[in-house]
């Protein structure tokens, strides 16, 4: 018993350390993000900057308070409420090929903001993150209406969320024909963007997706049982009816407020948790603070590529982040069907 508890004690620090290393490199990414780009800051200059010491001044100063910081805090943000909500989504689902845009979140996303697009004249970003927030809560809400009753049949919510998806896409490109000049800002936003990325954005989404990863996080020990029948689940002492709700709500809050601050950025939640499940060999609901600074770490990344590779033009995010996950989610694909 007392090599078992000592073994646990191990396991746990081992755990601890992987995230403390997982944040530290997240740290690193985000000095190199905003550090690179058409004008170069110095480390030191900007670690002088940020403790309010003497450091860079001017126009320099500018480009880093006002337009790469809070760009690359956004981008951190957006990758770790998609990572850890894919996470959570694939194990609610006991699907390991599920994404934070189930349920319809990512389309009802698109349907809103085509409509503050189309209709909100010169002040488009001003509206689009509220119209794309409720577009999403709005569509995951009208999926659980349909299926009848919250998670009676995983399946069942699943589909209702494909039927509310397809809906909103097809009321999307109606309105897209019906204002073809509005394309190009539309399509824009659905491959994703960081562009208009500022302070505010950053308040008032670090709000929503901070509480929702804090509350995922708190239960993971408990979604742990979710990969058992719900008859085990019960015998654990686990309402697993319930712990779904609370997941779904949290992990959707997330995906909708980082739908609604950069637009749809794929792949997120499904290349980051396999690959730190991969890397950790844990298959447990556990690590998801290392999945949320892996995916914060990782978008910020992608986010430097976006920016640099047609320097000065610019790639959209997603673009980045398609190029790397489609070829994963292929791999995942083909592993799934060798290993049955």
């Amino acid at each position: 018993m007392k090599n078992e508890t000592k073994g646990a004690g191990i396991g746990q620090i081992w755990n601890w350390k992987i995230t403390a290393a997982c944040a530290l490199f997240l740290f690193l990414v985000g000095m190199l993000a905003i550090s690179f780009g058409p004008i170069h800051l110095g480390f030191i200059d900007i670690l002088k900057t940020l403790v309010g010491a003497h450091g860079l001044e001017g126009q320099d100063r500018t480009v880093l308070i006002d337009l790469r910081l809070p760009r690359m805090i956004l981008a951190a943000l957006v990758g770790a409420a998609l990572a850890t909500s894919g996470a959570v989504y694939q194990t609610v689902f006991r699907n390991p090929l599920a994404d934070p845009y189930l349920l319809g979140a990512a389309s009802g996303a698109g349907l809103g903001a085509t409509i503050a697009i189309t209709n909100a004249g010169g002040n488009i970003y001003g509206w689009l993150p509220i119209f794309s927030f409720f577009g999403a809560t709005l569509a995951v809400m009208t999926s659980f209406f349909i299926s009848g009753r919250f998670f009676a049949e995983p399946n069942t919510l699943l589909l209702s969320g494909i039927a509310v998806g397809s809906f909103a896409t097809a009321v999307q490109t109606y309105l897209q024909q019906r204002h073809s000049n509005a394309l190009r800002p539309v399509y824009n936003w659905i491959l994703g963007e960081l562009t208009v990325a500022n302070w505010s954005i950053v308040s008032w989404s670090s709000v929503y997706i901070i509480s929702s990863i804090f509350v995922l996080v708190t239960i993971s020990k408990k979604l742990d049982g979710l990969l058992l029948s719900d008859e085990e689940s019960f015998s654990l002492g686990i309402d697993p009816n319930r712990l779904r709700m609370i997941a779904v709500a949290a992990a959707t809050l997330a995906t909708a407020t980082a739908v609604s601050a950069s637009g749809l950025i794929g792949f997120v939640g499904i290349v980051v948790p396999h690959l730190v499940r991969g890397l950790t060999h844990r298959v447990t609901n556990r690590s998801l603070a290392t999945i949320a600074f892996v995916g914060a770490a990782f978008l910020v990344l992608a986010d430097l590529g976006a920016r640099t590779i047609l320097s000065p033009a610019e790639l959209p995010i997603g673009v980045i982040t398609a190029f790397v996950g489609a070829p994963f989610f292929l791999f995942v694909l083909r592993t799934r069907r060798v290993s049955h």
